[in-house]
């Protein structure tokens, strides 16, 4: 993408302001890891754009030690509280991902304690992909459980200028 997506409007407010009010219907605290566009308390990631992974540790430390980490990336503007709220309210493992298809959806996921320690060694040892997270301890969210409160693209992501024509963003 050749722009911040963060900035990138749509119905009246920027991307990352839509992530934020998402969030904050959910919960509390919030916080964004980013350049602070979304006029929420901000943290960054070292070294800034050094990506998912960083983001994650960077937000996570923030918010404290054993605290689930609830990620939402603002590049994904179709999801809604409802998706979030049972992403947070989830019973079973610390850490759940939804799967889209067979995808799983590291970057709208709970992440406990173990994912996190996990997320930071990886980071330590140079890792900048979430994916090194769906080992271990975690539930999958099958389409079947998140449809019941989601719509079909909730997982429509931005990444590509296309991204935006194709999902009426532009």
């Amino acid at each position: 993408m050749a722009r911040d997506k963060a900035s990138i409007m749509w119905r009246g407010e920027t991307l990352a302001a839509r992530a934020a009010r998402v969030l904050v219907a959910v919960c509390d605290p919030v916080i964004e890891v980013g350049s602070g566009a979304s006029g929420l308390r901000c943290v960054r990631e070292e070294p800034p754009g050094a990506g998912p992974l960083a983001a994650l540790v960077a937000g996570a430390r923030a918010l404290g030690a054993g605290t689930p980490v609830l990620l939402l990336a603002c590049d994904l503007p179709f999801v809604e509280p409802e998706v979030l709220r049972l992403l947070a309210q989830w019973p079973g493992r610390d850490t759940v991902i939804p799967l889209a298809g067979d995808r799983p959806q590291y970057a709208c996921a709970r992440y406990g304690a173990d994912a996190l320690a996990r997320a930071e060694a990886a980071l330590a040892s140079g890792e900048r992909s979430l994916r090194v997270l769906f080992k271990g301890d975690v539930d999958e969210l099958d389409e079947a459980r998140w449809r019941a409160v989601g719509r079909a693209d909730t997982f429509a992501d931005v990444d590509t200028p296309g991204d935006l024509t194709r999902l009426g963003l532009s």
